[in-house]
């Protein structure tokens, strides 16, 4: 497995829609397994294909703490069938813009279909931190940040701060 260079905002491959996988092959499963390493070492809980570079509709979830076994979860086109009617706020950060973290407001609990890495189609409920995590990386898939749910003030905010330590970064 390869840890990969995790994309950081603004870039403009973040803001782009990905396209769906034709079949989950070993390219795929490779991809799946690297992103999970790329996760696990950074560390973080979800990691979608656009934040290493792919422009792909594929993401990778754990939540399970440190102390616990972990409980990969990865997903190939990954899609909402249902969305509850109760909404939980959660504050969010992201491996793409790194020491930033914001409340978003998502629904409380889901449910999502998805082919795994056996490109079996799977369908998954989910409630609290886990819902919250596969939400936001489907958001990626589609070119959208967690700071885009936030007032424009805060997210500008974010944003010039990060283009600032990037700029900083290449001196």
């Amino acid at each position: 497995m390869t840890i990969l260079p995790i994309v950081i905002a603004p870039d403009p491959r973040l803001k782009i829609k990905a396209k769906p996988v034709e079949s989950v092959d070993d390219g795929i499963r490779q991809l799946m397994d690297d992103m999970l390493e790329t996760m696990y070492d950074a560390p973080g809980i979800g990691l979608a294909a656009p934040q290493v570079g792919e422009s792909c509709r594929v993401i990778v979830v754990d939540v399970t703490s440190e102390d616990e076994e972990r409980n990969p979860v990865c997903m190939a086109n990954p899609e909402l069938s249902w969305l509850s009617d109760d909404d939980r706020p959660h504050e969010e950060g992201c491996l793409s813009l790194p020491e930033h973290y914001a409340e978003v407001v998502r629904p409380e609990a889901i449910r999502v279909t998805y082919l795994d890495r056996d490109n079996v189609a799977c369908e998954l409920e989910a409630d609290d931190l886990l819902a919250t995590c596969i939400q936001h990386e489907m958001d990626h898939l589609d070119g959208i940040l967690f700071v885009d749910h936030v007032s424009a003030l805060k997210r500008n905010m974010i944003l010039r701060k990060l283009t600032k330590a990037k700029k900083l970064a290449q001196k």
